[in-house]
């Protein structure tokens, strides 16, 4: 059994030291279960970099994790670049857990000013910081954008000066993002967690509940064509899915489309279906002095 793992590991990822290394291990009785976790991330790696390789969106080619769950950071760093909007930008999050796994926080390790929104706490300090603020609030339809514009006076910003929002809160999402647009909160980029499970033309999205928790069912948020129609009604263009999960969509306004007549414009080109198996060890793991030293400075 262990002589096939090593040849399939072998014919996958030929120069890997970890393949070396946990083949040895695996030579032994008993695989432990981290020994199984290391083996399964090598092969979901070589995976992912290989569909990045391959992929015809070229954006999906920059998708790198710092402070993302997984490649969003370099999509979203990418996306910034190609519309000259890396520095002193304002980002606006909804649904930042704990807050030590963000689409944001690279963000905010380039000098942003910005704003976090969850009804939970989090696990570092916020108070010290002056460009940045977190409300600990119940998002709803009757709070999400005066909850955003009371963000925006904390940090002394408006309306117009929103760069990017991220909106990821396992349920009513389509719904907020169609409340923020239809009071003209109009950012950059907009970054919306899709349901992959309905693949385009698939439309879905569930029943706007304001006490929606998601019970880990199907039955969650939106799909991507009906996001696509949404956003497409306020002048938006979608201009790609992270490969890594296939559950991020970023959307842009179409006032920079001429910055990416490389991406196809087909919805089918661009989706990406979802990958429920993820690596577990990526990278190191935060350190809650590392962020608290980037939400300060």
């Amino acid at each position: 059994m262990y002589k096939k793992i090593n040849k399939f590991l072998k014919n996958i990822y030929p120069y890997s030291y970890l393949r070396k290394k946990i083949s040895k291990r695996l030579e032994k009785k008993n695989a432990t279960r981290e020994q199984i976790n290391n083996l399964t991330d090598i092969i979901l790696d070589q995976q992912f970099k290989t569909l990045r390789t391959l992929h015809t969106n070229p954006i999906n080619k920059f998708g790198k994790k710092c402070f993302s769950q997984t490649d969003e950071d370099g999509i979203t760093l990418e996306i910034l670049k190609r519309i000259n909007n890396i520095e002193n930008g304002i980002f606006i999050e909804l649904g930042v857990g704990d807050g030590t796994e963000t689409n944001t926080l690279v963000l905010a390790s380039l000098g942003w000013s910005g704003i976090w929104i969850d009804g939970k706490d989090l696990k570092m300090d916020t108070a010290k910081s002056k460009k940045f603020t977190f409300l600990k609030e119940w998002i709803d339809l009757d709070n999400v954008t005066s909850l955003i514009r009371k963000g925006l006076n904390k940090i002394n910003k408006t309306d117009q000066n929103i760069d990017v929002i991220s909106i990821d809160l396992d349920g009513n999402d389509i719904y907020f993002v169609e409340k923020i647009l239809k009071e003209n909160l109009k950012p950059k980029l907009f970054i919306v967690e899709y349901n992959g499970k309905f693949f385009p033309p698939l439309k879905f999205q569930i029943d706007y509940n304001p006490k929606h928790i998601w019970q880990g069912t199907d039955y969650f948020g939106a799909s991507l064509k009906s996001f696509w129609d949404l956003f497409s009604k306020y002048g938006y263009r979608l201009v790609c899915c992270n490969l890594a999960t296939g559950s991020n969509a970023f959307f842009i306004d179409n006032t920079f489309s001429k910055n990416f007549s490389d991406v196809p414009t087909e919805i089918d080109k661009i989706y990406i279906e979802p990958r429920y198996y993820t690596i577990k060890k990526y990278a190191h793991k935060p350190d809650i002095r590392t962020i608290n030293k980037i939400l300060k400075d």
